[in-house]
């Protein structure tokens, strides 16, 4: 649970899966994109193990050498991706999640079809190279943890009401059901049409948008893994102040032009204070203000029925660690409580069971760590909402699971 990730390489590796074909590789190294490659002879043994195994109906999910874990995952029979972490103590969980999303990037941009049925190699290459940006975006240390959560990073806005009351009038008016506003990857308010938008490209529209240089407009093609995944759809993003974008998800209407300054004018002007006042929500998420005990280094809230989250490591940024270790800290700790204490949601099945012997599940967990350290890591679930919190050494541990409670109380009425 230290900070063994600020110099770890990560590796991914995509091939066809009949051929072992490589179709790309992508490496980070330390949270930053790498040219640093494999040797061909690796990629082939990876591959040629996996197949091994397949060819006597042997699945092989994941394997750990003495410094790296390697996770294979297949896509339907075509595609098979595999990762490779040196990251001391990283999660099967954390990189077949990544796996996910990548396979979910490729389908976003240039369909499912064209990965399932591949015609010509060197052409599905050279498509595949749109979706890079957004691939290395889940290599590196992103700010934002929807990868892994598989929950929309989202904001508390100033005046959120409002906001919201101006967004579905605007979305009324284009003739959209599906509009969104991003601060940078995370969002601020979304239509009951958005929100109703499957895993995964509900956590990959924000997170593409936030991956692509600044434009003043875009019209973008991308498919939806869920929900159309043959079928494109218009993605229109305009930029109403820099870092904070409208997004509209539609067919063939509205033509971009008819998203002309004066209509943006008149639905939003008037919100051109409270619209400010959303740009430091980017890493903060929390308005100016919101009361948090000066204890709190960083927190992450999930609302795992509404698949949304809240994510900072703004708090007290005077104290250590640095954002990124914290970052680091709370996306380990988050996987120790996923795979370990907090399990998935049962199916009907276990629910049933469940009914019939109720087993006693967990409800709050803690972390000290190790000398020189002692930051405090605790995680409390109440219904359908868990949250975790990174305090500092002097937090008393016997108060740990009132200081969650109480912040988790005051966090509730907006998420």
């Amino acid at each position: 649970m230290g900070d063994e990730g600020a110099g770890s390489t990560v590796h991914l590796l995509c091939l066809a899966a009949s051929s072992g074909v490589p179709l790309f590789c992508r490496s980070s190294c330390g949270g930053a994109p790498s040219r640093q490659q494999l040797p061909f002879s690796v990629i082939g043994s990876l591959n040629g193990v996996h197949m091994f195994g397949q060819n006597l109906d042997v699945q092989l999910n994941s394997a750990r050498t003495e410094d790296t874990t390697v996770v294979w995952k297949s896509f339907h029979d075509s595609i098979t991706l595999i990762a490779l972490s040196s990251e001391e103590g990283t999660s099967e969980l954390r990189l077949e999640r990544m796996l996910h999303m990548v396979f979910g990037a490729m389908v976003l941009i240039v369909g499912l079809e064209e990965l399932t049925n591949i015609r010509n190699v060197e052409r599905l290459k050279k498509e595949l190279r749109a979706s890079y940006c957004l691939i290395d975006s889940f290599l590196g240390n992103s700010e934002l943890i929807g990868d892994l959560t598989q929950c929309v990073d989202c904001v508390i806005p100033p005046e959120g009401s409002f906001m919201q009351e101006t967004l579905s009038g605007f979305a009324e008016a284009t003739g959209t059901a599906f509009v969104s506003l991003l601060v940078s990857g995370r969002v601020v308010a979304a239509t009951e049409g958005w929100w109703r938008l499957g895993m995964p490209e509900a956590v990959l529209l924000p997170w593409l948008v936030g991956s692509l240089p600044p434009q003043a407009a875009r019209d973008y093609p991308v498919y939806l893994p869920h929900g159309s995944p043959t079928v494109p759809h218009r993605l229109l993003t305009l930029t109403l102040l820099r870092g904070l974008e409208l997004c509209l998800l539609c067919g063939p209407r509205p033509p971009l032009s008819q998203l002309d300054p004066q209509l943006l004018e008149r639905w939003w002007q008037p919100l051109l204070e409270p619209l400010r006042a959303c740009l430091p929500l980017g890493p903060r998420v929390l308005p100016e203000g919101f009361p948090l005990h000066s204890d709190i280094l960083g927190l992450l809230l999930l609302h795992l029925d509404l698949r949304r989250c809240l994510f900072t490591v703004e708090p007290s940024r005077n104290k250590e660690p640095s954002p990124e270790q914290r970052r680091r800290l709370l996306r380990n700790f988050y996987t120790l409580v996923a795979t370990t204490h907090f399990s998935p949601e049962p199916g009907p099945t276990e629910k049933e069971e469940d009914e019939a012997h109720p087993a006693q599940s967990p409800r709050a967990c803690y972390l000290v760590l190790g000398p020189g350290e002692g930051w405090r890591l605790v995680a409390l679930q109440l219904g359908l909402r868990l949250l975790l919190l990174m305090l500092s050494p002097q937090s008393p541990t016997h108060g740990l699971r009132s200081l969650a409670t109480h912040t988790l109380q005051a966090l509730t009425p907006f998420l």
